[in-house]
């Protein structure tokens, strides 16, 4: 068992810290003040490639694994730039698995290559307001009528939809009340998003502003029936390929935000002197420190364990929950205890941890919350009975 990076993925770390270490702090800081995508970030990953790390070669991408796309998604937060870096590229690297699973080859060349070259962008449409995460129950509905498709309803918490040019998007094409089960009868779709029909409405939160979130409200928008990706009726089994590599690399993300967090801690603890001694010599200092480095490591380890699942085509549906989840809390605590390292500065903007601390909520409760991963855990881990 080797626990080291390979040559190539210690290339791959190499050279996403190389370009995140011209976007340093006061780039975040100003984001994190005015808004706005990073779009000069956007294009810095994109010129090199790195939107495609997880794209077959065949549409334009590196053809690699989750694993390499985790270390990168871990380096891009680790770097400072946290979730707000990570976000403006995250769906590049798992988005649009359906539809390279279950697309067709022309659907594959003009809806994967633009994205892998960096030249679309897209957002994620699943969430709504009424279903949070029982997504059988999804009320956004698109009528057939011809070769096309109308839709009309609502989603939530779209990500990136301010800028997107596409969205992949789950939709009800059959009532709820005719399919015998309810994961059947919804249908993914990826099309261009057509403002006149669908209104974005940005939503203000309390971190990282630089990736918008929005609700967005269809109104007799039309899909063309070539813009369906696989089956009708089938999306939801064709959305569960984007789930598990979705939670391995918010992990990822969780788990560098942590150490960018954990580093700005252990640095101002050795810099710091009250009572003409450096605060950092102080039990009360290193121990939560260490704790926190100790959670973080083993959180990483079960993050590439399903990394490793996943790329080997092994179910890794428990260790992705798991990483997540214990990502997901190792990451807060870390920023948490960034800040009250700092002391009454943790809460200043121009010290960064109260930055971090914000956008460590994100993977907390994203793409599903702590205790469904746990109910994940419960149920089919350890065999327990369903308790919803």
């Amino acid at each position: 068992m080797d626990f080291a990076l390979t040559e190539e993925q210690q290339a791959i770390k190499d050279a996403i810290e190389r370009i995140c270490g011209d976007f340093g702090d006061e780039y975040w800081l100003q984001k994190d003040r005015e808004g706005g995508f990073p779009l000069d970030f956007y294009d810095a990953l994109a010129r090199e490639g790195w939107l495609g790390i997880c794209t077959a070669e065949a549409q334009g991408g590196a053809g690699l694994g989750v694993t390499e796309a985790a270390i990168m998604m871990r380096s891009i937060a680790e770097s400072g730039a946290g979730l707000s870096g990570a976000s403006s590229v995250h769906i590049n690297i798992f988005g649009l698995k359906p539809v390279d699973v279950f697309g067709t080859e022309d659907q594959k060349n003009r809806m994967v290559r633009p994205m892998a070259e960096g030249r679309e962008k897209a957002c994620f449409g699943v969430t709504e307001p009424n279903t949070g995460l029982n997504t059988t129950q999804l009320k956004l509905r698109a009528e057939r009528r011809g070769d096309r498709y109308v839709v009309n309803g609502q989603k939530v918490w779209i990500s990136t939809a301010q800028v997107a040019d596409n969205i992949l998007l789950l939709a009800r094409t059959t009532p709820l009340e005719e399919v015998r089960r309810p994961t059947e009868g919804l249908s993914m779709f990826y099309t261009p998003i057509d403002r006149n029909r669908i209104t974005v409405s940005e939503i203000e939160k309390m971190g990282r502003k630089a990736v918008d979130s929005n609700e967005l409200f269809f109104e007799d928008f039309e899909i063309p029936e070539s813009d369906r990706i696989g089956e009708e009726g089938e999306g939801f089994r064709y959305i569960l390929d984007g789930m598990n590599p979705e939670r391995i690399l918010i992990a990822a993300e969780a788990i560098g935000l942590g150490f960018a967090a954990l580093a700005k801690a252990t640095a101002y603890a050795c810099d710091r002197n009250v009572f003409n001694r450096p605060i950092g010599k102080n039990q009360a200092i290193q121990h939560p420190l260490a704790v926190c480095r100790s959670e973080l490591e083993a959180a990483w380890l079960v993050t590439l364990k399903a990394a490793w699942e996943y790329d080997h085509d092994l179910p890794c549906g428990a260790a992705a929950n798991m990483a997540k989840y214990l990502a997901g809390e190792a990451g807060f605590n870390a920023c948490q205890q960034a800040v009250m390292t700092h002391g009454g500065f943790g809460y200043a903007k121009e010290y960064h941890v109260e930055r971090y601390l914000r956008e460590s909520l994100i993977p907390r409760i994203a793409p599903v919350s702590p205790q469904l991963a746990l109910c994940y855990i419960a149920e089919r881990v350890l065999g327990l009975p369903k308790s919803y």
